[in-house]
C-alpha cells in the first residue's frame, strides 16, 4: 500500500518532469510559437436560390355582402334560404309597407295642392293682387311638399330588399313575421365563383412576389390535389411585430366542391435566379450590422460589411459586399479578430487565397517540383 509520503514524492517528481519540458539544460525558458487559429472557409459563388413558402389559411368569398334593412317594421316575406342561388335584383325580403303607402298618398295630395296654390299666386302677382313675398312663400311650400313625396317614395323602395349581385345566400337570420329595428342584419349573400385566401409571408420574401404570380392551393376537404391559384393582391403594410405581410391568393379556377370557410394550404414560390450565396453560419451580426470575415491573400482575415437577402435553409443571399471567388470564414469565430493570421482547415484549406485569380496574359502557370 503506497504511503501518503510516497504519493507526495511521486507528484513532485511528475511536476518537475513537466516543468523540465519547458526549459533547456542551461535553465532558460523555451518560447513556443503561438498556436495557429484554425478556421474553415467557404468560397463565395453564385447559386440558384428559390424560396418556397407553405402557409395555412381559410377560403373566403371575395364578395360577401350583409343584407341590412334601412326601414324598421314587420317582415311579410323572406323567400330565400341558405344555399339558394339568386340573381342580381331578386327579392330577398319584403316588409309591410301599408303605412308608408298611405303616407305617400297623403304627401302626393299635399304636393298637388301646393302646386295649385303656387301657380295661382304667380297669376295673381302678374295682375298685381299679391306681393312677391306671397309668391315666394307659396313656392317654398310647394318645394317642401315635393321633397316630402320623394322621401316617402325612397323609403317605400327600401321596404323591398333585393340581391346586389348573382350569388348564393349563405346566412338567413330572420323569419317572416319578425319585427326588426333599423339596420338589422337579415341575410348574407356571397359570390362562390371567386374564392380567395389570405396568408402571411415574411418581409424578406414579399419583394420577390408579384401580382399575377402562380400559386398552389391544397384544400384538405378535397384531398391531396394541388389546385391552381394566383396572387391577386399584396397588402402594402408590414406588421412591425411579426415582420410579415398579407398576400391574397385566388383560386383560378375554383374547383368543384370548394366552399368559403374551408381550411387550405398555400404554396408560394419565388422566382429562381442566380444569386451570390454563402452558408448562413458565415453571416455574423453585431451593433454595427451584418458582416463576414474574408480570408485575404496574406493569410489574415478582415471584417467586411455585407447586405443579406433571401434565406433558404442553411444558405443566405448576399446582395452587396462580396464578389464571386472570395473565401469567407464559416467556422472558428471564437476569439477571431480582423487582421489576425489564420490557418484554414477542411475542404477549402488546400486552395490558395488567389486560386480563383486568372493567369496574367503571356505568363505560363508555374510548374510544381
Amino acid at each position: 500500500m503506497v504511503s501518503a509520503a510516497g504519493g507526495l514524492a511521486a507528484a513532485l517528481a511528475l511536476a518537475a518532469l513537466v516543468a523540465g519540458c519547458g526549459a533547456e539544460s542551461n535553465g532558460k525558458t523555451v518560447k513556443r510559437p503561438p498556436r495557429a487559429h484554425l478556421v474553415e472557409l467557404f468560397e463565395v459563388k453564385s447559386g440558384r436560390l428559390a424560396y418556397t413558402a407553405r402557409r395555412a389559411g381559410s377560403l373566403r368569398a371575395l364578395r360577401s355582402v350583409k343584407i341590412v334593412n334601412e326601414e324598421e317594421g314587420r317582415l311579410t316575406a323572406v323567400p330565400v334560404r341558405e344555399g339558394d342561388r339568386v340573381a342580381a335584383g331578386d327579392v330577398l325580403a319584403r316588409y309591410d309597407d301599408r303605412i308608408l303607402r298611405a303616407q305617400l298618398d297623403k304627401a302626393a295630395a299635399t304636393r298637388k295642392q301646393a302646386e295649385v296654390d303656387y301657380q295661382r299666386n304667380r297669376q295673381m302677382k302678374a295682375k298685381g293682387f299679391v306681393s312677391e313675398d306671397a309668391v315666394s312663400r307659396a313656392a317654398t311650400v310647394y318645394e317642401v311638399a315635393r321633397a316630402e313625396e320623394r322621401l316617402l317614395a325612397a323609403r317605400l323602395e327600401n321596404m323591398i330588399l333585393t340581391a346586389p349581385f348573382d350569388g348564393v345566400v349563405s346566412q338567413r337570420l330572420v323569419e317572416p313575421g319578425n319585427a326588426t329595428a333599423q339596420h338589422t342584419h337579415l341575410l348574407t349573400v356571397i359570390d362562390p365563383s371567386r374564392l380567395v385566401t389570405d396568408v402571411t409571408v415574411s418581409e424578406l420574401v414579399i419583394p420577390h412576389l408579384n401580382i399575377g404570380d402562380p400559386a398552389q392551393v391544397r384544400i384538405d376537404a378535397l384531398g391531396e390535389t394541388l389546385h391552381a391559384g394566383r396572387i391577386v393582391r399584396i397588402h402594402p403594410a408590414i406588421d412591425p411585430a411579426s415582420r410579415t405581410g398579407l398576400v391574397e391568393v385566388a383560386l383560378d379556377p375554383v374547383p368543384t366542391g370548394a366552399r368559403a370557410g374551408q381550411f387550405c394550404r398555400v404554396v408560394l414560390s419565388t422566382g429562381v435566379a442566380e444569386r451570390l450565396v454563402v452558408p448562413l453560419s458565415a453571416l455574423q451580426r453585431d451593433a454595427q450590422g451584418e458582416y463576414v470575415m474574408v480570408h485575404a491573400k496574406d493569410g489574415t482575415v478582415e471584417r467586411r460589411g455585407v447586405t443579406s437577402g433571401l434565406r433558404l435553409a442553411d444558405r443566405v443571399e448576399i446582395r452587396a459586399g462580396l464578389e464571386p471567388g472570395e473565401r469567407v470564414v464559416v467556422k472558428g469565430f471564437i476569439g477571431l479578430k480582423s487582421g489576425q493570421k489564420v490557418k484554414p482547415v477542411g475542404r477549402e484549406a488546400a486552395k490558395p487565397a488567389d486560386a480563383q485569380q486568372p493567369t496574367p496574359p503571356g505568363k505560363a502557370p508555374a510548374k510544381g517540383g
